[in-house]
């Protein structure tokens, strides 16, 4: 069909663009690889992993597809592939048996529970990769909370004085980051104190400094054991969704108390936390894609509603664009492969 006006001469499109046209640097791979602002590799990964009691035992996590418990010599064997893999951390969530947990959570004082005998039989192995332990009481509770109750109010400065030990008892364990997340206030301070009396002052701590009362956690609930336990909600500890300027607060005093490095949770829905904490300090911060976020990505591909891999690779870049310096995710070993070309 003839334009209205035949006479009317072509636009002139490098006269309107002004000579600059932004899709030359994408015009192949090898360009868009070069000017590439962000990039993710296997030194950004903490990969998370769970225990449970047993030999030569793995068991399936069912609201994780792919993601499985480990007894502590199958613990041993998957350090071993972090090692090979290139990736630097892996993080221990210990499931308890029902028996042990009690209100006081007294478990997380025994230095022969699940957390502590995979740290020593990791260490013997002597692999390169850091061990990361969790500091809070809901793996041991039988109310299912992060800390000590009274009645039905989570008590803060009695607690504190139980995460202490309780990092001090994974410290000897071998330990190489304390990372508390329970969200009480004062006990980033209260454990470098700790630590350091005991002569564990090279001994890193990473604070969860903004967690959020998330609806995401549910699956990593359930693969810990806790979700049939919890009495009431999380809501008195843990940062209320709406807020910003209290995650700031938080991560502030975490970096004044002695923390090491920062920790934002959940990662996804939270990229303008993330944004800010990094932008206003500077110090090393890390984004917690949470089991939800997770389930969520393997379910989608599971229905054939999006691709897994692209997925993965989108949500993760989303994590470093937003100033993370590295992420904890169950994809790790997936993605670590794949970096690897694997």
């Amino acid at each position: 069909m003839p334009f209205a006006n035949e006479s009317h001469s072509s636009v002139d499109m490098n006269q309107i663009l002004n000579g600059r046209r932004m899709r030359r640097n994408r015009h192949s791979d090898w360009s868009r690889r070069l000017i590439r602002e962000n990039t993710i590799t296997t030194d950004d990964l903490i990969w998370p992993i769970f225990l449970i009691d047993g030999e030569k035992k793995t068991e399936p996590v069912a609201s994780m597809p792919g993601v499985e418990r480990y007894s502590v010599d199958m613990a041993v064997r998957a350090a071993e592939q972090a090692a090979e893999l290139g990736i630097p951390v892996i993080a221990l969530f210990p499931n308890t048996d029902p028996d042990l947990r009690d209100e006081m959570g007294t478990e997380a004082l025994n230095d022969s529970n699940l957390t502590c005998r995979a740290l020593q039989a990791i260490k013997a192995e002597g692999f390169p990769v850091g061990l990361m332990t969790d500091v809070a009481l809901d793996p041991y509770t039988s109310h299912g909370h992060d800390g000590l109750m009274a009645g039905d109010k989570i008590i803060n400065d009695e607690t504190v004085d139980q995460l202490c030990r309780q990092a001090l008892i994974q410290a000897e364990a071998g330990s190489d980051i304390i990372a508390p997340s329970d969200m009480m206030d004062g006990r980033i301070g209260a454990i470098r104190y700790a630590l350091d009396n005991q002569g564990f002052e090279n001994l890193q701590i990473m604070a969860y400094s903004a967690k959020y009362a998330s609806a995401f956690y549910g699956p990593f609930r359930d693969a810990v054991g806790s979700n049939a336990n919890l009495k009431g909600d999380k809501r008195t500890y843990q940062m209320d969704p709406a807020n910003t300027d209290e995650a700031l607060k938080e991560a502030e005093l975490d970096l004044a108390e002695g923390a090491d490095m920062i920790m934002v949770k959940p990662g996804m829905p939270y990229l303008d936390i993330l944004r800010r904490i990094k932008d206003t300090f500077l110090a090393p911060t890390y984004a917690y894609q949470v089991s939800g976020e997770y389930a969520m990505i393997c379910a989608a591909a599971q229905n054939g509603w999006m691709d897994k891999d692209k997925a993965m690779m989108e949500s993760l870049m989303a994590f470093k664009r937003a100033g993370a310096d590295g992420v904890l995710t169950y994809f790790a070993p997936e993605l670590a492969k794949k970096l690897n070309g694997k």
